[in-house]
């Protein structure tokens, strides 16, 4: 491909999802030939510009958006024996990194309307404990955050928000992501915005960035909240002790980095194609009595990663259902996950060693029951598709979902 050509014609929208200077940007990480004298500088400049699209005081970069949520627990030292509160519907990256800090995963329900971490049952597995909270803007909705940060502010509880799903939603008037005392984003190929892989932690507290920085750094001294470099003065003197304590190597490549600034810089136009993709399949299923689309409370704005509906499985088989429309054309339903801790991960005690760590109670109630409303909701989940960058597939989609409705009424 001659990336030196436009991707799109002049006044035309574009039909894919890199349309910025995505291309402009990487050509000039390659330019460098990868000298670390001048290393870093588009990791730089993405967190500078994400701290300033959500208006956080740091943003510091990481490898994916499962490093970042390990690295903000690493730093607030939440380690074995603490407690952290996770839902059970969603992907399983909330859980491993819990695991990862070897602590032990609580699971509270969901929402039966919004399929959201209910603050109810947070208040229900509270212990002497808990240390820590992470909530999950899950399909791009974000929770009902004011409970939960009354809840944490009772107990002195850490929030850190899961927003692999949900870039420029908000809750009451304030971008999610912005509600807790930190939060992840995900840079990995479904999200909002793309590099391939990476991610984002956000937060306005200077202590806590100050460590995320120094572990996702390999517990570099010379890093700090706003520098992920150390100095060449300072690895040149052979008495200059580089590691200030343990850390791992979660920083991002300048590659990703580069696609990212791309991305972030249309993420806006991002988010409203998958909105309008999102409008155009929930007039599909409107008035349809056996599709029940996730709740948005009047409070939030969806941001749509996907689009989400309960299906009545006594009427309808999920398979059944789903066959229809794919025999249609469709693009495919995605499931949602399985309750995390009803993987074999848990059933199978197969932990990596971390079994250690979770006291013979609560690996029993890792079983069928520990969270009903969440066991009762995933097998009837539909997600559908939302990423197309040429709304005349979103349109043939809407009316393929709305052909199989009528087929199968």
């Amino acid at each position: 491909m001659n990336t030196d050509l436009p991707i799109t014609m002049s006044g035309e929208e574009p039909h894919n999802r890199l349309f910025g200077n995505e291309w402009k940007y990487v050509r000039e990480v390659l330019a460098e030939e990868f000298r670390t004298s001048s290393g870093a500088t588009m990791m730089r400049r993405l967190e500078s510009a994400f701290a300033e699209k959500f208006g956080s005081a740091y943003a510091i970069s990481h490898v994916n958006g499962t490093a970042t949520m390990h690295s903000i627990l690493e730093a607030a030292g939440i380690g074995a024996g603490d407690e952290v509160i996770v839902p059970p519907l969603t992907m399983a990256s909330t859980t491993h990194v819990v695991l990862q800090a070897n602590a032990t995963p609580i699971y509270a329900d969901v929402d039966p309307e919004t399929f959201l971490i209910s603050p109810q049952s947070i208040r229900q597995r509270l212990t002497p404990k808990t240390r820590a909270i992470i909530t999950v803007a899950l399909y791009g909705l974000s929770p009902d955050m004011d409970p939960i940060m009354e809840i944490a502010r009772r107990h002195n509880l850490l929030v850190i928000e899961d927003n692999a799903e949900c870039f420029l939603g908000k809750y009451n008037g304030r971008l999610a992501g912005t509600l807790g005392h930190a939060a992840s984003f995900s840079f990995q190929s479904s999200k909002h915005m793309t590099s391939g892989e990476g991610g984002m932690v956000v937060t306005d507290d200077a202590e806590l960035a100050e460590k995320v920085r120094m572990v996702c750094t390999l517990g570099y001294r010379g890093v700090g909240a706003k520098t992920a470099k150390l100095k060449r003065t300072d690895i040149q003197d052979p008495d200059y002790a580089r590691h200030a304590s343990m850390g791992w190597n979660y920083r991002l490549p300048e590659l990703c980095a580069a696609v990212a600034l791309g991305q972030l810089e249309n993420l806006d136009e991002l988010v409203r194609r998958r909105t309008e993709a999102a409008g155009l399949l929930h007039a599909a299923v409107a008035g349809c009595p056996w599709l029940t689309p996730q709740k948005t409370p009047a409070n939030c704005v969806h941001s749509w990663w996907t689009y989400v509906v309960a299906l009545d499985t006594q009427r309808i088989a999920w398979r059944t259902f789903r066959d229809a429309f794919l025999a249609n054309g469709g693009d495919g339903i995605y499931a949602a996950w399985k309750i995390n801790y009803l993987e074999p991960m848990f059933q199978e005690r197969k932990l990596l060693g971390r079994e250690r760590f979770i006291s013979p109670d609560h690996l029993a109630c890792y079983r069928p029951g520990l969270c009903p409303v969440a066991e009762q909701v995933q097998p009837r989940l539909l997600q559908f598709k939302t990423n197309y960058w040429d709304i005349r597939e979103a349109q043939r989609q809407a009316e393929i979902l709305a052909a199989t409705i009528r087929k199968l009424s």
